[in-house]
């Protein structure tokens, strides 16, 4: 995906002329991360957007010395928006990649002129931080309410609807996934990841190569959840 596609299918632009998005690309800044680096800290002062070009990154936070994975981003996705909003923002969650990534990256100074210029943009903001606020309530709910076995289940579905990629027998997650990571994003340990997936593998649900998971069968996947 080029920098003008990227542009052109980020929330906050994609209602803006052709001749606009020409205008906005050059206020990008393109950065690449090498696996494993620390792209931003919780609590720290940021002002900062990424768009991810490419890659995959870990959003977390740390909860009594352990992580808590919130969401991995791919190709497309946007983080650290809300860093453009305020003059003093500290970062509410960490970002870290998980595989080599290249970003674009746009300063809150450019962001506030685009403002300036073209105010439908604050409406597309808050449409934008009101979804991403639901998703972040279905999480904590989640995270209080489910026992474990259910949370693994709907971290997986989550997964799929967010990274899943059709194939002839089934939907494949598109990136490797270890039960330690699943653990972190479902709030449980990794002994409990291991027994639920050996569980839906028995039951066909699912299947592992190479920690590549594959959904055979989404429909009842999904009603496994409610049960």
């Amino acid at each position: 995906m080029n920098d003008f596609e990227l542009i052109r299918r980020f929330p906050y632009f994609e209602h803006l002329a052709p001749v606009d998005l020409a205008k906005m690309a050059p206020l990008f800044i393109t950065r690449e991360y090498d696996k494993g680096t620390t792209i931003f800290l919780e609590d720290e002062e940021g002002d900062e957007l990424y768009l991810i070009q490419s890659g995959l990154i870990h959003i977390y936070r740390n909860d009594e010395n352990r992580e808590i994975i919130l969401s991995v981003l791919s190709e497309g996705d946007f983080f650290g928006e809300m860093a453009l909003l305020e003059s003093v923002q500290l970062r509410s969650a960490s970002a870290r990649t998980i595989e080599k990534s290249i970003l674009y990256v746009l300063k809150r100074r450019d962001f506030v002129g685009l403002l300036q210029q073209n105010p439908l943009i604050s409406l597309k903001i808050l449409e934008t931080t009101l979804g991403r606020l639901r998703k972040a309530n279905e999480l904590i709910m989640d995270l209080t309410l489910l026992d474990a076995r259910t949370r693994i289940v709907r971290t997986l579905l989550r997964l799929m609807e967010q990274h899943g990629s059709p194939k002839p027998d089934g939907i494949l997650i598109a990136f490797k996934l270890t039960h330690q990571q699943l653990a972190d994003m479902s709030g449980t340990v990794r002994e409990t990841v291991t027994k639920v997936m050996l569980d839906l593998q028995y039951s066909e649900l699912i299947r592992v190569d190479k920690k590549m998971i594959l959904v055979l069968a989404p429909d009842k996947l999904r009603q496994s959840a409610w049960m």
